[in-house]
C-alpha cells in the first residue's frame, strides 16, 4: 500500500519526541528541544509534572471508565471546582476542544428553542480568521476556505463578520440570530486579541436582544493569559464558554461551561458523550485545576509573561528586517513577522532545537508551559536570537 498506516492528514516534521522533561522534549535520536509550543497550549504544567502523573496513576489503578448512566463523584467534584472559580453554573465534559465548541453551539441554539424562547433564532455569527475545530459544525463556523476544501457542503446556520468590527457585528444581527461565537484572543489566526470595545460591545448587544455570547477559550483559557480565562481581562462574562487544551495538561479533556439561564435547553437526552467526563480524565483535570486556579500561580504567569514580552520587544528592535510587533497576553504571545513565518519556525526547530508554533498573519506563536522559570526564558531568548542571526529568508518566503 502507498498510504501510511497513520492517515496522512498532518504535515509531520522529522522531530520524533519520545520523552518529555519539564519544559523540554527529547527525541528518539537523543535531541533535547526547548518546548515553547506546549503541544499548542496543551502542556500547561510542562512534561512529566509529578502531581499530574500521580493523579493519573492513582485513578487508573481504581477506575478508568464507567457509563454516564451512573453517578459521577469524580465529575461532580471537578465541575464544582470549576463552578466555584468561574462565571459558570454548570459544566458538560467533553474529550476535545472541538467537542466543547459543538456543545456550546448546541447550548446557544437550545436556549432559544426552549419553550420559553424564540425557535426561529438558530443562526450563530462568527468572525474572520477564527478557528473553532475540525468537525463539520466547527469548520462551518469558520470563514477559512482552506478548511472547507473537500468537505462541502458546509452546515447552514453561520454568518461570518470581520473580527474586531463591532458595527459589522451589530449590522449582522437579525431575527434569526441566536448569538455570537468568538475567541477573545484568536490563536490560529495569529494571536489577535479582541479590542475592549469589540468584546464589550458584543456583550451589550447580547444583553439588549437576549442573545447568547459564546466564547471559544480553547486556546486562550486555563491560565494561558495570566487570568483563569481571557474574558476576565475585559471585565465581561459570557453566557457559554468552550474550554480544553491545557485543562488536563495533556490528557484529552474539554468542557462546555454555561450559566443556568443559558443552559435552560440542555435537559435529559439533549446531549451526551461516551467518554466525556470519564474518571481518568476527571482526575487529570482536577490535578491541573488545583494548580492553575490558584491566584498566586496566575500572578506568576502574568509576571513571567511581562518579562518575556519586554525581552521580545527589545529583541525585535534588533531585527526590524524580520519582525513587526509583539502581541498577546500572559504566556500567549505572538511575534508578527514581515516575512512568511513558517520557514522561520522550521529553522528554529531544525537548527536551534527550539519549538514554537506558526500561525496566521505570518505570526510565530510563543506558548510555553505555564511553569517556565527565568532560566527557560533566558534559554529561549538565546535560541531565538541565534536563530534570527543566522536565518536566511527563502526567496519564496519574502513578503
Amino acid at each position: 500500500m502507498s498510504i501510511s498506516p497513520l492517515m496522512p492528514v498532518y504535515p509531520r516534521c522529522d522531530v520524533r519526541p519520545v520523552e518529555g522533561d519539564g519544559c523540554h522534549l527529547i527525541t528518539e535520536d537523543g535531541r533535547r528541544l526547548l518546548d515553547f509550543a506546549s503541544g499548542i497550549a496543551v502542556n500547561a504544567l510542562g512534561h512529566s509534572h509529578p502531581a499530574l502523573i500521580g493523579a493519573i496513576q492513582e485513578q487508573a489503578a481504581k477506575l478508568m471508565h464507567v457509563s454516564n448512566l451512573y453517578g459521577s463523584p469524580q465529575g461532580e467534584r471537578l465541575a464544582q471546582m470549576i463552578v466555584d472559580t468561574t462565571f459558570a453554573d454548570t459544566v458538560f465534559f467533553t474529550n476535545s476542544g472541538a467537542e466543547a465548541v459543538e456543545c456550546a453551539i448546541k447550548t446557544a441554539r437550545a436556549y432559544h428553542q426552549h419553550e420559553a424562547g424564540d425557535s426561529g433564532r438558530t443562526e450563530i455569527i462568527t468572525f474572520s480568521m477564527a478557528f473553532h475545530g475540525r468537525t463539520m459544525a466547527t469548520i462551518s463556523a469558520s470563514n477559512q476556505e482552506k478548511m472547507h476544501k473537500g468537505f462541502m457542503p458546509l452546515l447552514p446556520g453561520f454568518k461570518y463578520v470581520e473580527f474586531n468590527d463591532l458595527e459589522a457585528a451589530r449590522a449582522a444581527v437579525g431575527p434569526q440570530t441566536a448569538g455570537f461565537l468568538v475567541e477573545p484572543i484568536q490563536g490560529e489566526g495569529g494571536i489577535r486579541p479582541a479590542s475592549q470595545e469589540f468584546l464589550q460591545g458584543l456583550r451589550d448587544i447580547c444583553d439588549e436582544q437576549d442573545l447568547m455570547l459564546v466564547l471559544d477559550e480553547v486556546q486562550c483559557g486555563v491560565g494561558r493569559t495570566g487570568k483563569l480565562y481571557a474574558h476576565e481581562l475585559y471585565g465581561i462574562e459570557p453566557d457559554v464558554l468552550a474550554t480544553a487544551k491545557g485543562i488536563a495538561g495533556g490528557f484529552p479533556l474539554g468542557a462546555c461551561l454555561a450559566t443556568e439561564k443559558a443552559a435552560r435547553g440542555m435537559g435529559f437526552g439533549s446531549h451526551g458523550s461516551t467518554y466525556g467526563g470519564n474518571p481518568l480524565a476527571m482526575a487529570a483535570g482536577e490535578a491541573v485545576w488545583k494548580v492553575i486556579s490558584d491566584e498566586d500561580f496566575l500572578a506568576d504567569v502574568r509576571a513571567k509573561g511581562e518579562r518575556l514580552r519586554s525581552m521580545l520587544e527589545q529583541f525585535i528592535g534588533n531585527h526590524s528586517d524580520l519582525f513587526e510587533l509583539v502581541r498577546g497576553h500572559g504566556l500567549m504571545l505572538g511575534l508578527k513577522m514581515k516575512v512568511e513565518s513558517r520557514p522561520f519556525y522550521a529553522h528554529l526547530r531544525d537548527n536551534h532545537d527550539l519549538m514554537t508554533v506558526a500561525a496566521g498573519e505570518n505570526t510565530i506563536r510563543v506558548l510555553p508551559p505555564l511553569v517556565i522559570e527565568d532560566e527557560h526564558i533566558q534559554e529561549f531568548m538565546e535560541k531565538l536570537s541565534a536563530g534570527a542571526a543566522d536565518y536566511v529568508v527563502p526567496e519564496a518566503a519574502a513578503a
